[in-house]
């Protein structure tokens, strides 16, 4: 299933505007990344207009398994075909995408739209990184990327801040719609400012490799969207189906990437000593981090008592964490080797994780932010640091491929981290409710399940009140705890990265 097509195959010139260029692929991830936290908060008004609550986990678990899917295919086509028309087809993806959920009437068009808008996505993310490290030496690449990474945390901060705003003042249609004009503008700067040259040149598509990764992927990611949302086990048989023919499907993808001229995942960049160390770590993270804290805003609301937006800006100390060590990783990059400065970075999180874990009734909202704010700083070294890693470990012709291929890792990791954390903490919490027996009203202990997913009731003596607040707090000591292991393994990883300093492949050699 392999094609031999004429292809123009593009390079970048110094004569491309770099502000322009900059500037396009800010807009374009602020927005692709703003979209999702957008959603999220608007999800409970786009509910109750189009129905269809048992299919709320799927909003999200569509977009994130077309993104993952989609995201080494697009790198290498970025490889094969040029950056500059791959990353323009892949924005016309997510507004075409954006169009589909602004005009739909139902959660199945909703989905749908969901789906195209993860496939842009997937596209867009790599491929900005790809790009700006096409345009800047090394030097100024790390403090470029610096800045970068921490600008992945601003959709963060606006995201509830613009979904209450349209669902309060406008319509939630609106928060797909402003994605056009602002995806057009972002494609214009890029199209405009982003000077290719081009060769002709005779390009292998490997149609399999294609098919075969993206069925793989669905097969192994969609296990932990059915757990989340169809109430499945891990050990139901329609899971356990889907693990073993994923498990297939990539044994068949490696066995067909091994004889394919043009593989779409070259098997030799997990050779790079860099590329395996670091696809573990950002799936160590993925894991970890994602997995645990995306229960968080649950333990805010019910144990300290916040309210749904107060407890998603508790996170923000984490962000100005990460921004910070963000920003000064970029400067120290080129100047110290960077297993040294991952692996003392890494320390933080497990500090962070070791102090959620020993969280108790007593500990206060401070604390806390103290905390976020410990674990950001020592997370904050991965945002552009492992791209720039990447992209000084591989040859040019497959930076594309490699920057999409190590954030895989790290999107399956936080996809199947969400779900394992969530059934731990479900099955943590009913636990040790259960041992509570005859303390607890009759309505409540048959209907254990309510009682775990809606939280602490009102109206409880306060004697029963502190028992189950504390049973909450052990809950969540748990799965910190093994966010807290999780947090050590990265940490040991960093150690197998390269002994050394950052540098171009030009300067190297030169030198």
């Amino acid at each position: 299933m392999e094609n031999i097509v004429q292809s123009n195959k593009s390079l970048l010139t110094n004569k491309s505007n770099k502000v322009l260029v900059m500037v396009g692929l800010i807009i374009g991830l602020i927005f692709s990344e703003l979209d999702e936290t957008v959603v999220n908060t608007a999800m409970p008004t786009i509910i109750r207009d189009l129905g269809g609550l048992s299919m709320y986990g799927w909003v999200a678990g569509v977009y994130m398994l077309a993104l993952s899917a989609f995201m080494p295919i697009l790198g290498k086509l970025a490889d094969l075909f040029g950056r500059k028309k791959i990353y323009l087809i892949s924005m016309a993806f997510f507004i075409g995408g954006s169009i589909v959920c602004g005009l739909s009437q139902s959660m199945t068009m909703l989905l749908i739209g969901r789906g195209i808008q993860g496939i842009g996505a997937g596209g867009l993310m790599p491929l900005a990184m790809t790009i700006s490290s096409d345009l800047f030496p090394v030097e100024q690449r790390a403090k470029v990327q610096g800045f970068m990474g921490p600008i992945m945390f601003i959709p963060m901060l606006l995201g509830p801040l613009m979904g209450g705003f349209f669902v309060d003042q406008v319509s939630w249609h609106w928060i797909f719609f402003v994605n056009i004009p602002v995806g057009v503008l972002a494609a214009i700067l890029l199209a405009s400012g982003l000077k290719e040259t081009t060769e002709k040149k005779k390009v292998i598509i490997d149609w399999a490799g294609a098919i075969l990764l993206i069925s793989a992927i669905i097969s192994l990611l969609i296990t932990p969207v059915l757990i989340e949302n169809e109430g499945l086990s891990w050990g139901s048989p329609t899971i356990i189906s889907l693990l073993c023919l994923g498990t297939v499907l990539i044994g068949l993808f490696i066995w067909v990437e091994s004889k394919v001229k043009e593989p779409i995942v070259p098997l030799h960049l997990f050779k790079n000593r860099n590329i395996l160390v670091l696809s573990m770590i950002v799936f160590a993270v993925g894991i970890g981090l994602m997995g645990s804290f995306a229960s968080f805003p649950y333990f805010a609301q019910n144990v300290l008592g916040l309210t749904p937006t107060e407890a998603g800006y508790l996170t923000l100390p984490m962000m100005v964490g990460a921004i910070l060590s963000a920003m000064i990783s970029g400067f120290l990059l080129t100047k110290v080797r960077y297993r040294e400065l991952f692996g003392i970075a890494f320390i933080m999180p497990i500090i962070g994780f070791y102090l959620f874990s020993h969280m108790n009734i007593h500990t206060t909202i401070v604390q806390i932010i103290i905390f976020f704010l410990i674990t950001g700083l020592g997370l904050g070294v991965m945002f552009g640091g492992d791209n720039l890693i990447v992209q000084e470990s591989v040859d040019k012709e497959h930076k594309g491929i490699a920057l999409a291929t190590v954030p895989l890792f790290q999107s399956i990791g936080a996809t199947v981290g969400v779900s394992i954390f969530g059934t731990l903490l479900s099955s943590t919490l009913t636990s040790k409710l259960g041992t509570l027996g005859n303390s607890l009203p009759k309505n409540m202990s048959e209907h254990m399940n309510s009682l775990v997913a809606g939280g602490i009731p009102d109206g409880l003596s306060p004697e029963l009140f502190t028992k189950i607040k504390t049973l909450f707090v052990e809950s969540f000591q748990h799965i910190y705890l093994y966010s807290f292991v999780i947090a050590i393994i990265a940490f040991v990883l960093c150690w197998f990265l390269k002994k050394e300093v950052l540098s171009s492949k030009e300067e190297s050699q030169a030198s």
